[in-house]
């Protein structure tokens, strides 16, 4: 951010709009809109500087490189260096960051839309996959009788977690949006997609749960009475639900990195609006750091690591959520037990 005076002459207006950001005249249409007293006068404002200045003082690029790229002008270089010797030039956390859309310029670009279009994602596959997958374990472990067809059933199953996560991709552009019609590049269609890929995860871990649980359980509950139904979800369930949770967070978090399959349903898109609801336009992480790591200036190289460290805060955060439920839930059902 550069603290700078007032600017009169054309020539100035010129190299101020070289030297600042595009999000300055943001930052002064909100603060006139906030302090109308303040038309007319002269102020000083905080204002962000463009691109190749930013990276000039994260020591990103080196001058040089910086003035053979035309990040920066010799005029604009000179007025830096002097207001960074006269102490107002200062490097402060960017909040825009994680609240603004995609941007062409990489100054005013932020993951506000990824992360609302992710979380809308994890929202419509969590919704669907964890009741699907739970309850097809629970019916094959607990309810189906042995034969043929369950044990094809448990080898595709099995089989589904290879699939490679493009196929996924391919189905549900081939089902939602080619037969269903439903909205492209919308959160409602990738969290379908991801939904797909995630229920044999859930199914495969919840399974191994239910399979975990004491058969002295199962016959002491039948010897005193209790159905199989009252079996299964009072006693059985209850003690393998930590490895069922478990399961179904791992596959969230795996499902929230992928990108292929979120590619072909659309949502490589360039967003810049934030979306509101599950219908509308959205990206998500994965596929903002794509799009950020394709573009050809520099500055964008610096917005995809930033991103990459906010998603794997987030996988570890979501990690460390299906460890903390699996140690609570062990000792709340091992005390019961």
């Amino acid at each position: 951010m550069a603290k700078f005076p007032d600017v009169t002459t054309r020539q100035e207006k010129k190299e101020l709009s070289k030297f600042l950001s595009p999000k300055a005249v943001d930052v002064v249409r909100n603060f006139a809109k906030a302090h109308p007293e303040v038309v007319g006068s002269s102020v000083e404002l905080w204002l962000p500087v463009g691109d190749g200045l930013d990276m000039l003082k994260k020591e990103v690029i080196s001058k040089e490189n910086a003035l053979q790229a035309g990040l920066v002008t010799e005029k604009n270089l000179e007025r830096f260096e002097r207001l960074a010797e006269e102490k107002k030039v200062a490097v402060n956390f960017n909040w825009h960051f994680f609240t603004s859309g995609d941007s062409n310029a990489p100054s005013t670009a932020g993951i506000g839309g990824a992360i609302v279009g992710s979380f809308y994602l994890v929202l419509v596959t969590i919704t669907l996959s964890f009741p699907l997958g739970a309850g097809a374990a629970i019916y094959l472990e607990e309810c189906a009788q042995r034969s043929k067809f369950r044990d094809f059933i448990d080898i595709n199953i099995n089989n589904l977690t290879a699939v490679p996560s493009i196929i996924f991709g391919l189905i549900g552009l081939a089902i939602f949006l080619n037969f269903f019609h439903l909205p492209r590049s919308s959160s409602l269609v990738g969290g379908l997609v991801l939904s797909l890929m995630t229920i044999p995860v859930i199914v495969i871990a919840s399974k191994t749960a239910l399979s975990s649980v004491p058969p002295s359980i199962r016959e002491a509950a039948l010897s005193v009475g209790a159905s199989k139904i009252q079996t299964v979800f009072h006693h059985v369930v209850p003690l393998a639900l930590p490895g069922m949770l478990t399961g179904a967070i791992v596959g969230m978090a795996r499902a929230m990195g992928e990108t292929a399959p979120l590619l072909m349903v659309g949502m490589v898109a360039f967003i810049v609006d934030i979306p509101k609801r599950l219908t509308d336009p959205a990206s998500a992480l994965p596929v903002q750091i794509y799009l950020w790591s394709d573009q050809p200036e520099r500055a964008f190289a610096n917005k995809a690591a930033a991103a990459i460290i906010v998603l794997l805060f987030f996988m570890i955060l979501m990690n460390s959520f299906a460890i903390w439920l699996r140690k609570r839930y062990e000792k709340k059902y091992g005390e019961r037990g």
